[in-house]
């Protein structure tokens, strides 16, 4: 199983990235969180989740080992899939997800895209004393990027939403905050949806 991957970013979006391992090309899904902390680096490690399925093998990144625990814990719960995952950790931070499931906190949960009012108590009730034993940390430093925009609306439709809503979200946003990161943008966006 990879386990981590060291190498140079070829290619970076907020929801993919190209590395070059030693001339080996590899194709990485990540969060929004990840992003914001390898966006300004050449190079650097991710440390990897590979899902395999009938049809494609997907390979998941984190650059910390605590976001790629709570993804784990996330995929483990019933009616959670990678990509419901990934959203999540774009939509919040892992120790922020991790705060929300300890504290039984269902309609912080509630307000991710894809995520109802059964799945949120799921989670609560099949995570919630794991997390407990082993609290995450993380830091996301601020975004700076000049294609603000194109960037979001590519996270966003990779994210699983549509090209168009993602744009009208995206409008909607802009309209009301002109001066956002990256980040904040998609947040935002998430939560016009």
């Amino acid at each position: 199983m990879l386990a981590f991957l060291k190498g140079n970013y070829v290619y970076k979006s907020p929801a993919v990235v190209h590395m070059d391992v030693n001339g080996v090309g590899y194709e990485v899904q990540i969060s929004l969180n990840t992003y914001t902390k390898i966006q300004h680096l050449d190079e650097g490690t991710l440390f990897t989740s590979l899902l395999i399925r009938e049809d494609a093998h997907i390979l998941f990144g984190f650059f910390d080992l605590a976001e790629k625990e709570m993804f784990l814990h996330l995929v483990s719960v019933s009616g959670i899939g990678a990509s419901t995952a990934r959203v999540m950790l774009s939509y919040m931070k892992p120790e922020e997800l991790s705060r929300a499931i300890i504290n039984g906190d269902t309609r912080t949960l509630e307000g991710i895209k894809g995520i109802g009012k059964k799945t949120a108590e799921r989670m609560v009730l099949e995570l919630r004393d794991k997390l407990a034993k082993n609290p995450l940390e993380s830091n996301i430093p601020a975004l700076k990027n000049n294609t603000l925009q194109q960037d979001a609306l590519n996270a966003l439709t990779a994210l699983g939403i549509s090209r168009q809503a993602a744009g009208q979200a995206l409008e909607k946003v802009l309209a009301a905050n002109p001066a956002l990161s990256v980040e904040e943008l998609i947040k935002l966006a998430l939560r016009t949806l």
